[in-house]
């Protein structure tokens, strides 16, 4: 006997005549709605809703704290999207053809004895030929601030004419710290021993300039300690010659905090963590000219044509006037004895190598391989290891030294 078809109120056959499904739902819908009605995993309750958009919620406010407290410049984190997309067979291809963002705040707190003097004057011709606003300083002798010398600094270069370049010897400034908009951060380093030797040198003996420019530059120093050995000094344990003078490059990364000064790991780490998060680029002196491409990649804005710049013999001509003189190699026990000393300098120079080799291989740069050397690289002196300004020494330095020399 046939069974009877269940009536509804509306008139026709009822569409479930098994029961309404689970939840229940108004009869007529039609026949789409029964088959979604029919995914028990597209079912969800009002709770599952309101967890989804309070985790969306806690997700945009944590994002927005993190940028209000000191997080990454937008640029950088464009950058590093941008670099994470993008693909090379083995490492190796033609740069990408995507822009990248144009930042209208850079910071150039360049290291002294690093190449500083070749990059400004490529600096005061880059600025007239693209029009930026080159701001430098005639502040060379303070590197380290008071809280009140940051918040007046930072001021004074977040009101500059944008889009603007500000150089200076000084060490890592937290702009957001005060309020400020955090700027893309650039330097240069090299490895410390050569650093080491050439100021040691160029503030005895200066440079190709001028036979008196050494006078210039230190002009109370006794004849004593203008001729001092370089290994009686290292081995002997001279002041200058050891830490925590030696312990100089890393606080230019570090910051302005009182612990950034003493050599240890929380100096080092606070470094590098710096140098991810606020450096478009950390250049190495010994591959200048890729330092100077992936510049021209990176802020095309500032330093379009500046390789061009760089190889013209003019140009080549004023940079070999800054070779400094009657400069000599310590002995290898004393070499050693720097080595130990720069422990940690070392492991910062040795990090940031790597970071710059890696952002070689995605631009498709490849890395020059040399012959094994017979003696340390740091024997082994290089034709830009010198090219170097008469104020890129910070006063305070000989200050210090007279100090001691007179006790």
């Amino acid at each position: 006997m046939k069974k009877k078809q269940q009536q509804h109120p509306g008139g026709g056959a009822d569409p479930w005549p098994h029961g309404a499904p689970l939840g229940g739902a108004p009869p007529g819908l039609g026949s789409w709605k029964r088959r979604v009605s029919s995914l028990p995993f597209l079912r969800f309750s009002l709770r599952d809703y309101g967890f989804c958009m309070a985790t969306l919620l806690v997700f945009c406010l944590g994002s927005l704290f993190y940028q209000l407290g000191g997080g990454p410049p937008r640029f950088l984190l464009d950058l590093r999207q941008y670099l994470g997309n993008s693909t090379y067979l083995d490492d190796h291809g033609p740069p990408p053809s995507k822009v990248l963002p144009f930042p209208s705040q850079v910071v150039y707190n360049r290291v002294g004895k690093c190449g500083s003097r070749t990059v400004v004057l490529l600096l005061r011709i880059l600025s007239e030929k693209h029009g930026f606003n080159l701001v430098t300083s005639d502040i060379h002798n303070k590197t380290r601030l008071t809280k009140n010398e940051q918040m007046e600094l930072i001021k004074n270069i977040s009101t500059a004419e944008q889009p603007y370049l500000f150089t200076r010897h000084v060490h890592f400034l937290n702009f957001s710290r005060f309020g400020g908009d955090q700027p893309v951060y650039i330097n240069i380093i090299r490895d410390p021993v050569n650093r080491f030797l050439s100021n040691y040198f160029f503030r005895r003996f200066g440079d190709w300039r001028g036979e008196q420019n050494h006078m210039i530059r230190t002009p109370s120093m006794r004849q004593e300690e203008r001729y001092l050995d370089i290994n009686e000094c290292i081995l002997e344990n001279y002041p200058e010659c050891s830490n925590p003078r030696l312990f100089y490059i890393i606080p230019y990364f570090c910051g302005q905090h009182p612990r950034c000064r003493e050599p240890g790991e929380w100096a080092l780490e606070r470094a590098k963590l710096n140098v991810n998060e606020n450096f478009l680029l950390v250049g190495i002196l010994e591959e200048l000219e890729d330092v100077l491409l992936l510049l021209e990649r990176f802020l095309p804005h500032y330093f379009k044509g500046v390789l061009s710049i760089y190889k013209d013999p003019e140009h080549r001509k004023l940079g070999n006037m800054t070779v400094t003189v009657k400069k000599t190699v310590p002995s290898p026990e004393a070499v050693q004895i720097l080595y130990q000393r720069m422990r940690y300098e070392y492991e910062f120079y040795h990090y940031v190598k790597e970071q710059f080799h890696l952002l070689k291989r995605k631009f498709g740069l490849k890395s020059r391989v040399s012959r094994p050397a017979l003696r340390p690289q740091f024997f082994i002196p290089t034709p830009l290891e010198t090219e170097e300004p008469v104020d890129d020494e910070e006063q305070d330095d000989e200050k210090w030294l007279e100090d001691i020399y007179k006790r």
